[in-house]
């Protein structure tokens, strides 16, 4: 059996917390950042060996639905799917379905579902268990890919695969946890004055990296070597003027951080800042970002947004 499968696309969003799930189209694979609702239409061409030759005597189309949701604090966890009934022509009828779904890098799937009659409405699961890590490990990322497999007797069998969103598991912080690694989060520099004043300045005059309001994300960077040569970049040798010493602002804070691939001179002078702050100020954006990314798990490349 020959089949098609609808397109699918992603749609994104800001996501600040791990709690919500993500809602579902048809012929769409919507996500968040802890969980992916995916629902594609497969149409079958129904083929039989006539004489000797192959012929479309019929077809069946039906919907896939998925649904999974990640955890903050564990590498384990469920799927669910529905198979619709089949819409057949021709001999389009009896045609049995088998569902197998796989995953990687450090994460085993197992499929709970018996080969089922796609003249019925059907579902299944898949449970996900992930080895142990140690602390500070960040297992590549990797997709579900889902297998289905239709037979008939006396009609050529046929199969077809597509894979889910992204996603990746981790336990860079010391609890394991995984997440959509493609759909941007926010952290929020609102009540760190300066800093947030410095950010909302360079966006009045146009700067968008980073702005949740339609401009485009940031991406984390885990080196430490070239957040230090970002930093040196744009601040290196630099001294407060005495009127920003006499306030106690001594601190230069640059925008975007050190610590993205668009950090230090990686963008043009009208899309970055930097702003003179106190160390207090520098102190508590720390504890900020990593209070976010820890819970969200951010991680190298990932796509963030900035709340200011």
């Amino acid at each position: 059996m020959a089949v098609e499968t609808a397109p699918s696309s992603t749609t994104a969003g800001v996501v600040a917390t791990p709690q919500a799930n993500a809602t579902c189209k048809i012929n769409m694979i919507s996500i968040n950042r802890f969980s992916e609702c995916e629902w594609v239409t497969l149409r079958l061409k129904v083929i039989r060996v006539i004489n000797g030759v192959p012929r479309q005597v019929g077809t069946a189309t039906f919907t896939a639905r998925h649904t999974m949701t990640l955890h903050s604090k564990s590498a384990d966890w469920d799927e669910k799917f529905q198979l619709s009934k089949a819409s057949t022509t021709g001999e389009g009828k009896g045609i049995t379905v088998s569902v197998n779904a796989t995953a990687g890098n450090g994460t085993t799937a197992k499929t709970h579902y018996s080969p089922h009659l796609l003249d019925t409405a059907s579902s299944g699961s898949v449970t996900y268990t992930t080895g142990a890590m140690r602390k500070g490990r960040v297992n590549a990322k990797t997709q579900t890919r889902y297998r289905f497999e239709y037979t008939k007797v006396g009609y050529v069998p046929g199969s077809t695969t597509y894979p889910s969103a992204t996603w990746r598991c981790d336990n860079y912080y010391g609890t394991s946890g995984c997440a959509m690694t493609d759909q941007p989060t926010a952290v929020s520099m609102v009540g760190i004055p300066w800093i947030d004043d410095g950010i909302r300045t360079l966006r009045a005059r146009g700067g968008h990296y980073g702005d949740p309001n339609g401009g485009k994300p940031l991406h984390w960077m885990i080196n430490t070597k070239q957040k230090n040569d970002n930093r040196r970049a744009v601040c290196g040798g630099r001294t407060a003027p005495p009127e920003m010493k006499r306030v106690g602002r001594t601190y230069c804070d640059e925008y975007p951080f050190a610590s993205t691939y668009e950090g230090g001179k990686k963008l043009p002078a009208p899309q970055r800042e930097t702003t003179w702050v106190s160390p207090n100020e520098n102190n508590t954006q720390g504890a900020r970002i990593t209070n976010w990314r820890r819970p969200m798990h951010v991680m190298d490349n990932d796509p963030f947004f900035v709340i200011a």
